[in-house]
């Protein structure tokens, strides 16, 4: 019974503590709770477990103090002196590229004298000694090193040069390095040049490859001469020429008389070709010269499939960084004659809002002369090309370059105007692109390497040349004949030639141009040109066609200019006096009757003794020189007095027909 009533009383001390938790909210009260804490100063029971107390912290004794915030310029003195410690960590020389700066500062001033800046000069040379190698590679030493290359003295340049000697295909691929070395090839004495190319074996072809290297490349290969050329060229051609660079002489310069003096596998020489050119061309490394040569003797060997693929991947705007050399303009023209439809409209449109500019460049003219003289969509040239030629007419026709388009118009293919060199160009040909009846005879070039004579519709009648010709392929003793014939669409030259002139709104721009600026033009070197094809109406008269009236306006303003009083108080020389337009309007009156009797009647009638001397001497005696009877029976009575009494002299040539 006992045992009972001891587990009865401690049921209900259980029961009454629930109780009193549920009271206090959940939580059991502090005094009733086991494990509550004693008061301060308070002993625990004796038996009672210990208890221990959390004291809080004395805010007294550690007081924050609040910073105040920092100012915009002091953040950024305390930012930029971390970055001074962690470029002082990070770079080697970083005090040291510091110092050179300074001293950059100073002797690229221009009103430095020159014992100052040598004195600098030196002294930054004696800093950087012994860690040119390491430094060139930054952006700032390598400027300063450039300076110093320019300005200092030939031993100091001498002993930069041995110190970079050892380095120079590592230096060539880096971003900055670059530059110092082209400045150094700038100054190189020719020992040192050839040293430096001859460094370069067996290093051509994955240099090109590089964005950066192919610089030191194309500036290497434009400060060597012949020899150092070809021999950058050679290990482009062939892998046994890229091991062994004294296989071939000074001679052989194109790749198939390569292939036929050693005896190389062409096939081979096509694989080692293309696996250089796809990665090049992939990679948009389009504008050196040493390219353009390259993908010029890959034409004259490619296989169809090749050479499609190069013109495929060139047709668009990659080809206008390209017609700015002389092979570059060869890469272009043949794109142009041996692309589809679809990728001449890609070239066309590639070249727009660059007309004017390619229009006035030695060799950029002549892939629009060739477009103008190949291409059939003329609607397409008339909206891209000729809207912008219309814009820039009198510019053109004072230009060297630019007046060639205009004459290609007036009168195509004309020796006058164009140079042996510019006709070749445009008559150049991709031997397996040809069509089949102007395709060299294959089995005659491998056995006599000679190219067999082209058919009617090929690009040129050549007989007798090397088979490295088939894209240089005029010779200096190719007739006129052949020099003028050049491959073109389906559509007639003649039609091509009318809608782009006269139904395009060329032409009568081009003769309102004319009469605005008829003395500015005819007293010109390369004015006068234009101005006389337009005043005889262009090759056949196609102009006389349509624009009858016009030219009879231009043949008025410019007999209104000669009718002019001759004067000393003038500043423009007279244009019967003047050296260039004496001879055009003494050409325009032997060539066209239609101008001569303008000239007579408005200018000349009753005036041809004051004018018998001098240049204007030429202009009255072409009168009598005309082929037209109508226009010697004219002059006739006027000018037989002037003869007979010894003022105006006949030329011997008349004197002799007579």
């Amino acid at each position: 019974m006992a045992a009972k009533d001891q587990q009865s009383s401690i049921l209900s001390k259980k029961r009454k503590q629930i109780s009193d938790t549920h009271i206090e909210g959940g939580r059991p009260s502090p005094k009733k709770s086991k494990f509550a804490l004693s008061k301060p100063g308070q002993r625990p029971s004796k038996g009672a477990k210990k208890t221990f107390k959390l004291s809080k912290p004395d805010k007294s004794s550690h007081v924050l103090e609040k910073k105040p915030p920092l100012s915009t310029r002091e953040r950024r003195l305390h930012a930029k002196e971390l970055a001074e410690v962690r470029k002082k960590k990070r770079k080697r020389h970083y005090t040291l590229e510091q110092e050179l700066a300074s001293l950059w500062e100073k002797m690229r001033r221009r009103n430095i004298s020159k014992e100052e800046r040598s004195m600098l000069i030196t002294e930054a040379l004696q800093k950087m000694k012994g860690k040119i190698t390491e430094i060139v590679s930054s952006h700032v030493s390598s400027r300063v090193l450039q300076t110093c290359v320019k300005y200092c003295s030939q031993s100091e340049k001498d002993a930069v040069y041995e110190e970079l000697r050892p380095h120079l295909l590592t230096l060539a691929c880096n971003t900055y390095a670059v530059h110092l070395l082209s400045k150094m090839l700038d100054n190189a004495s020719k020992k040192q040049l050839e040293v430096f190319i001859s460094s370069l074996h067996g290093h051509v072809a994955s240099l090109l490859r590089h964005m950066v290297g192919s610089v030191v490349i194309e500036h290497a290969y434009q400060l060597g001469n012949a020899s150092q050329k070809q021999r950058l060229l050679l290990e482009l051609y062939s892998t046994e020429l890229q091991l062994f660079k004294d296989l071939v002489s000074t001679k052989e310069s194109r790749v198939m008389d390569l292939i036929s003096k050693l005896g190389l596998q062409k096939a081979s020489v096509i694989r080692h070709m293309t696996s250089l050119v796809q990665p090049i061309l992939e990679k948009g490394i389009v504008d050196h010269s040493i390219i353009h040569r390259l993908l010029v003797e890959y034409f004259s060997i490619a296989d169809k499939s090749s050479a499609t693929e190069v013109i495929q991947q060139l047709s668009g705007p990659l080809l206008v960084r390209m017609i700015h050399t002389r092979d570059g303009v060869k890469v272009g023209i043949l794109c142009v004659k041996y692309g589809s439809a679809k990728e001449r409209k890609k070239i066309i449109k590639g070249l727009k809002d660059h007309i004017g500019k390619i229009a006035k460049d030695q060799y950029g003219a002549m892939v629009l002369i060739c477009i103008l003289s190949v291409v059939d969509d003329t609607k397409l040239i008339t909206k891209i090309i000729v809207r912008e030629l219309q814009t820039m007419l009198k510019e053109l026709s004072l230009d060297k370059n630019g007046r060639r388009l205009l004459l290609q118009l007036l009168r195509p293919n004309c020796p006058r105007y164009f140079s042996p060199d510019d006709l070749a160009s445009l008559n150049l040909f991709i031997p397996s692109l040809c069509t089949k009846g102007e395709k060299p005879d294959l089995e005659k070039q491998a056995k006599s390497i000679e190219v067999g004579e082209s058919g009617e519709s090929g690009a040129a009648n050549v007989s007798e040349v090397t088979v490295a010709d088939p894209i240089d392929n005029i010779n200096d003793d190719v007739d006129e004949e052949s020099l003028q014939s050049m491959d073109g669409g389906k559509k007639d030259p003649s039609v091509r030639r009318l809608q782009l002139l006269v139904d395009s709104g060329l032409a009568e721009r081009l003769i309102l141009t004319c009469i605005e600026n008829a003395g500015e033009l005819i007293r010109s070197n390369f004015g006068k040109e234009v101005i006389y094809e337009v005043a005889i109406g262009g090759d056949g008269g196609v102009l006389w066609l349509t624009l009858a009236d016009r030219l009879n306006a231009l043949h008025e303003a410019i007999a209104s200019l000669a009718a002019l009083p001759k004067t000393d108080e003038s500043e423009e020389e007279h244009v019967l006096e003047n050296f260039h337009s004496s001879r055009t309007i003494r050409k325009l009156i032997m060539d066209c009757s239609t101008f001569a009797t303008n000239f007579w009647t408005i200018a000349l009638e009753g005036k041809c003794e004051m004018w018998a001397q001098g240049h204007s001497c030429k202009v009255v005696c072409a009168f009598l020189e005309s082929s037209d009877s109508k226009v010697r029976e004219l002059a006739k009575p006027e000018l037989q007095p002037l003869i007979d009494g010894g003022l105006l002299k006949v030329p011997d040539t008349k004197l002799a027909e007579s």
